[in-house]
């Protein structure tokens, strides 16, 4: 296929990541009474569902939790030609939020299914705090960290091509620093969609094929991390598309702004983690968490573009890649530690919670995987740099490659601890008032 046929090949498929799926004749819900996430003043008598197409029901079509589980509502009924269902709520307080589960069957033969919030005098929890729905798990823990890797695998080339290595460079080498971060964009876009619908899954509690029917709108509309999933899939569709440009019409002027926004990007998947929204989080917090994942997303890709791609591929760049990877390597490292150091202070109200808390014990397990990087990447400072300047070229690869994936290691620490809730502070600490 000639360079033409990958460019609209790919533009194709990223113009069908990017536009929104049409429901080929599925049920929708159309609208729901009280709203997704409302705040009312008095207590509703019903819940009101409307569809886009006449439904099927069972008495319990509909059900209201109370926060210890109790169910408050009725037997559902169906009206406006199926189209809408009703169910009688009582014993609704003020003060108290409320989760409303509902489940129909569409004509179809499929079963949509939901899950939505709303208060009474206060705020209505995002639905994925809703009664029933499950914490994260294993699942989720993986897919944030494949987003962390293949955000590295984005940023950390072009980085180590804009700001190391600039300037011509070898064919082959030039066509890996193509590669990579296209790749690793359109592979980010995918597990950004994996990352959203295990979120959503926790708090619906559905068989994964009746996930397929469920309705996601308010997670991708009510809930922080969907807010920033859209945003994400949006941005890095952008982001893979100017990469696509570079590559194919080589226009590699397109790169710096790939990486800005790419940069720009990876707040949103700090601020779609848990702990930014923890009473303890506050605009400091945020952007030590934004430079902290992208100070050490640099440092992990370039580690991988040393190892993976310019070893292999360009010999006579070795030595000018490898030092000034290490000079910047200095100080990512540095604004990496200083941000966990901030973030481990904000999150621990006290030393002790370091090791009496499960937060506090994956921290410690991180700091452990971070001191063996560090030590690692000192070996390289210390050793093979100054070899490197004296113009003898040492046996590095194999030690580059192990740096890669303990550095992979940390990443995936990190994710496991995003998705960890740490302990909670109290309002009169030091810490909390600090952290305001």
């Amino acid at each position: 296929m000639t360079k033409r046929g990958v460019l609209v090949a790919l533009v194709l498929l990223l113009g069908a990541l990017a536009t929104p799926s049409v429901a080929w004749g599925h049920v929708t819900l159309l609208s729901a009474t009280p709203a997704v996430q409302s705040s009312l003043d008095v207590a509703p008598t019903e819940i009101l569902l409307r569809f886009s197409e006449p439904v099927a029901i069972s008495p319990m079509a509909i059900r209201v939790l109370a926060a210890d589980g109790t169910v408050l509502s009725g037997e559902a009924r169906s009206a406006a030609g199926d189209r809408v269902v009703i169910a009688p709520v009582s014993g609704l307080t003020r003060g108290s939020a409320y989760t409303v589960r509902w489940r129909v069957s569409g004509q179809d033969g499929h079963s949509p299914a939901g899950v939505f919030t709303f208060g009474i005098g206060v705020s209505a929890p995002p639905p994925t705090e809703a009664v029933g729905a499950a914490g994260t798990s294993w699942k989720d823990d993986l897919a944030r960290w494949l987003l962390f890797a293949t955000l590295a695998l984005v940023i950390g080339p072009l980085a180590l091509r804009l700001v190391v290595l600039r300037g011509p460079v070898p064919s082959e080498l030039e066509q890996r620093f193509h590669l990579v971060p296209t790749v690793a964009a359109l592979a980010l876009l995918n597990v950004g969609i994996v990352a959203f619908v295990l979120r959503a899954s926790n708090a619906l509690q559905l068989p994964l094929p009746d996930l397929l029917y469920g309705d996601l709108q308010p997670f991708a509309e009510k809930t922080r991390f969907g807010i920033a999933f859209l945003a994400l899939t949006l941005g890095f569709g952008v982001v893979a598309t100017l990469l696509l440009f570079a590559w194919v019409a080589d226009l590699l002027v397109l790169r710096a702004p790939a990486l800005v926004l790419s940069l720009v990007l990876a707040s949103g998947i700090s601020l779609s983690g848990h702990q930014a929204t923890l009473p303890n989080s506050n605009k400091a917090s945020e952007l030590a968490d934004w430079l902290h994942l992208v100070s050490a997303a640099v440092w992990v890709g370039g580690l991988a573009s040393l190892a993976f791609i310019v070893w292999p591929s360009a010999p006579a760049l070795r030595a000018r890649a490898f030092l000034g990877f290490a000079r910047l390597a200095v100080g990512l490292v540095g604004v990496m530690v200083l941000a966990g150091v901030y973030l481990a202070l904000v999150r621990l109200p006290s030393l002790s919670d370091l090791w009496s808390s499960d937060y506090g014990r994956l921290l410690l397990v991180k700091l452990a995987i971070v001191a063996l990087a560090l030590s690692w990447g000192a070996l390289h400072h210390f050793v093979v740099r100054p070899r490197l300047e004296a113009g003898l070229e040492p046996r590095v690869r194999p030690s580059l490659i192990g740096e890669t994936f303990v550095a992979l290691a940390v990443l995936l620490a990190a994710a496991v601890l995003t998705n960890a809730s740490p302990p909670p502070v109290q309002n009169g600490s030091t810490v909390a008032r600090s952290a305001r």
